[in-house]
């Protein structure tokens, strides 16, 4: 019998600069869709795609070492908002065209197509990446 576990509207997490962090950030978004009842819906891949692309981007290029990124998550019963807050330098852009032989350099280019809205965030110290998410 599967339930329903009804988790608070806001989850927040830290999490260490390390390449484990990126599935962990992962298995938390996924926990906290299935407590709001929304795991399996149409748009649920998408929220956790985008959080493995903007957790990544994060780490490599926001994070500086010794620090650690916010994953903030929050669904007021229509939309879901993602946001990653961390302490580096830049802002981030998307790539829309890349050499063939890129590896990386896409990945605000994915949660720009599959989110509603995407933006960035100064804060005092970094910044902050968000996207929302309507409809689940």
């Amino acid at each position: 019998m599967n339930e329903t576990i009804q988790l608070p509207p806001l989850r927040e997490r830290f999490f260490r600069r390390e390449r484990r962090s990126v599935p962990a950030a992962r298995l938390f978004a996924g926990e906290s869709l299935a407590g709001w009842g929304l795991a399996g819906t149409a748009r649920a891949d998408d929220v956790l795609l985008c959080v493995s692309e903007l957790v990544t981007n994060a780490l490599l290029h926001g994070v500086p070492p010794g620090r650690q990124f916010l994953l903030f998550l929050r669904y007021d019963g229509s939309v879901v908002h993602v946001e990653v807050h961390d302490s580096g330098p830049g802002v981030p852009r998307v790539v829309e065209k890349g050499d063939d032989g890129d590896v990386g350099g896409r990945g605000l280019l994915l949660v720009a197509a599959l989110s509603d809205k995407w933006g960035v965030k100064k804060r005092e110290l970094g910044k902050v990446v968000w996207c929302d998410f309507a409809g689940l």
